[in-house]
């Protein structure tokens, strides 16, 4: 498949269909994060300009049953594998 077919990475994208910030066609493609070189295979959210990834936290739920999330910051890169 070529680049062309795939649409652009957005700065700010989330794995939450509920999320403002949720484009389903960039997850028809299998998507890599880095975050300070390393890959990260449990970021649900992520924001490059900002500096930040979301994680879950173990098997910790919020009130809504949803997993709780931390913010871990550093330089964050997102590709197509």
């Amino acid at each position: 498949m070529s680049d062309e077919t795939k649409p652009t990475l957005p700065d700010h994208l989330s794995c939450d269909p509920r999320s403002p910030h949720h484009v389903a066609a960039v997850f028809e493609h299998p998507i890599g994060i880095r975050l300070n070189g390393k890959e990260r295979h449990d970021v649900e959210e992520y924001c490059i300009s900002e500096g930040w990834v979301k994680v879950p936290a173990g098997k910790t739920l919020d009130r809504k049953g949803q997993p709780l999330m931390i913010k871990l910051k550093g330089t964050v890169e997102a590709y197509y594998r």
